[in-house]
């Protein structure tokens, strides 16, 4: 009982960093799509930041899309 309480408490310090992590991990396979997509008209950064702004967008929809219908989970 008390490693699954270590592991919970280890995991609630570090949710930002791991989130981060998976987030830049995520858009790896996300920005070469947009700047193959954009045919090299735009520059890399400008693709990485496209990329970001694209998956945080999904996710805030996500997000809002289970507020909306699932009120008493939040």
């Amino acid at each position: 009982m008390k490693r699954v309480e270590l592991v919970r408490g280890m995991w609630g310090r570090q949710r930002v960093p791991v989130g981060l992590f998976l987030l830049m991990c995520l858009n790896l396979v996300v920005a070469p799509a947009v700047w193959a997509a954009a045919g090299g008209d735009i520059e890399r950064r400008a693709a990485w930041a496209i990329g970001l702004l694209g998956i945080v967008t999904l996710g805030l929809s996500v997000y809002l899309f289970l507020v909306i219908f699932q009120p008493e989970r939040f």
